[in-house]
């Protein structure tokens, strides 16, 4: 009987281990899934035919916070190399710095010890995916102005998936699917929309191009940008752009509501203001959308420089803050602007959502403060500083930039084509789910120029900000081409339960001696327990 016993007790083990080994069962228990990872990562990992390498940097001397983010990414690589078929190898980042030690920007962290002593670590944020002969950087920091260390320490973590998937998806790419910037209306040139340009050329093959009169001039393309247009639209470019959209096709529209003249505003110190006739109010009123020819201020805007001087010989520029410059709020509801920065803009114009009945699913990128009002063209903008009236300013969160998804319905549903157009297939009349995004601020999609150099989009020189225009740019085209859903990975959300450091510190004595003693305690009780057990069963037995 015992040798029977003892045989399928070991052939229970032997069976266990087996099936342990060759179907892993992995059980989330935190509310927030932060060990869990999506089914599109999933796919993507298992369709890898080769391994992965990944090379962590972020070593050293750490802190509590990036040793939690250190922690964090290890288990996030980690738990890629489960469904990695291909296998995933991974590996710490001192043998890797001096290699990247010149491309890679390191964080300089000062931060105060609990002794009031100053200390000051070096530390590289990044990750280093290889596959197959390429690698990528993964840039682990979401370091976002404004939030506190812990916050944007908790972002990085959130985000974590996502800036793996991509790495990964960017390696594995075999197909580069093409967008271009729109030309012919007086859009930005190409040395205005640089920074942008290349930021999107390390995703897809970037063009340039005029419509023409051939009604399938955009097929092949996943998307297109329209920056900042200043002439107006012909019928032939409407449809070109309908039947574009009725395909399936994306647009990104940058698009002001009033025309102004910077050369006025800049040597006279103000400008007129008129609406932007761009003949396309009727194709976006179709899509749901409506720019309105006003201008927003806000009290929550940025700085501009201004002589101060009274010598015109000595100039003395002062920043001084500007309400035609307003600093937008970017939603947190949307994958797109999830934990990005303000977005910098002058002469911004507000959006109206219409249409509510027409099955479109319309969002709110980006929009003003609580304090903001509306200027309506035509009318007369200068650059008078300060603010006469802030109970003027009683509008909230009035809309800049809008996404619109769902299936669109042709504006020339009910209308004959433009008679110059050379059609390249029937009407479409209702499109295939798709999506656009129309932000009305022009300057939003704007790079400036220092020395003959390139300025990245969204830096401000004279505050030297680095505000989140080209984050919220690259995301916009990142979501109008996504059909996988790989945008939605943003919306991770970990709760963030942060430490009391003053109560930490008073406590830490107690902590520690608690935690040593608690134990030992705890296991005498149960060793005399055990001990006095033991003596009165052996006493009963030689009774």
């Amino acid at each position: 009987m015992k040798i029977r016993n003892a045989i399928i007790v070991i052939v229970t083990l032997v069976l266990a281990n087996v099936l342990v080994y060759h179907f892993v069962v992995r059980w989330d228990m935190t509310n927030d899934k932060r060990y869990s990872i999506s089914q599109p990562t999933k796919s993507l990992l298992k369709s890898l035919d080769q391994p992965l390498e990944i090379a962590i940097l972020l070593d050293g001397e750490l802190n509590a916070g990036f040793s939690r983010l250190k922690k964090a990414t290890t288990e996030m690589v980690e738990e890629l190399g489960v469904y990695a078929e291909s296998g995933c190898q991974l590996s710490h980042g001192e043998e890797h710095i001096s290699d990247v030690r010149k491309q890679l920007q390191p964080i300089v962290i000062h931060e105060r010890t609990h002794k009031g002593q100053t200390a000051q670590t070096t530390v590289y944020p990044y990750a280093l995916v290889k596959y197959g002969s390429r690698t990528r950087v993964v840039n682990l920091l979401k370091n976002q102005r404004g939030l506190s260390g812990e916050e944007n320490l908790n972002n990085s973590i959130e985000n974590l998936e996502y800036a793996f998937a991509e790495a990964i998806r960017h390696l594995t790419q075999t197909q580069v699917e093409k967008i271009a910037f729109l030309e012919g209306h007086g859009e930005l040139e190409e040395q205005y929309v640089y920074d942008l340009t290349q930021a999107l050329a390390q995703y897809y093959q970037v063009d340039r191009g005029v419509l023409g009169t051939e009604s399938g001039v955009l097929d092949g393309y996943k998307a297109v940008i329209i920056a900042d247009p200043q002439q107006p639209f012909s019928e032939s470019d409407k449809y070109i752009l309908d039947q574009y959209v009725m395909q399936g096709g994306r647009i990104l529209w940058v698009v002001n509501g009033v025309r102004f003249s910077e050369d006025f505003l800049s040597s006279q110190g103000a400008t007129p203001i008129i609406a932007l006739e761009l003949n396309i109010n009727d194709l976006l009123f179709r899509y749901g959308i409506r720019i309105n020819h006003a201008l927003v201020q806000d009290l929550q805007c940025m700085p501009v420089p201004v002589d101060v001087s009274s010598n015109a010989t000595e100039p003395n520029w002062q920043p001084m803050p500007w309400t035609y410059a307003p600093l937008l709020l970017t939603s947190q509801a949307s994958p797109i602007t999830r934990n990005v920065a303000q977005v910098s803009a002058t002469m911004a114009s507000a959006v109206d959502i219409v249409g509510g009945e027409d099955g479109l699913h319309k969002e709110v990128l980006l929009a003003t403060s609580t304090s903001s009002k509306l200027t309506a063209a035509p009318a007369r903008v200068d650059l008078s500083f300060g603010v006469d009236n802030e109970q003027s300013f009683q509008y909230a969160f009035i809309p800049v930039a809008v996404s619109i998804e769902g299936c669109f319905s042709s504006l020339y549903a009910h209308q004959l084509p433009p008679e110059e157009v050379t059609p390249h297939a029937p009407l479409i009349k209702q499109s295939k789910a798709t999506k656009q995004i129309v932000v009305a601020a022009g300057s939003a999609i704007r790079n400036e120029w220092q020395k003959d150099t390139p300025l990245p989009l969204g830096y401000d020189r004279y505050t030297q900000r680095q505000f989140g225009n080209r984050d919220f740019m690259v995301n916009a085209v990142l979501y109008l081409t996504d059909d996988q859903g790989w945008m939605q990975l943003r919306q991770k959300e970990f709760t963030l339960r942060l430490i009391n450091d003053q109560r930490a510190q008073k406590t830490r004595i107690t902590a520690q001696v608690v935690s040593i003693l608690v134990p030992l305690v705890l296991l005498a009780i149960v060793g005399g327990i055990v001990i006095i057990v033991r003596r009165r069963l052996y006493v009963k037995k030689e009774s």
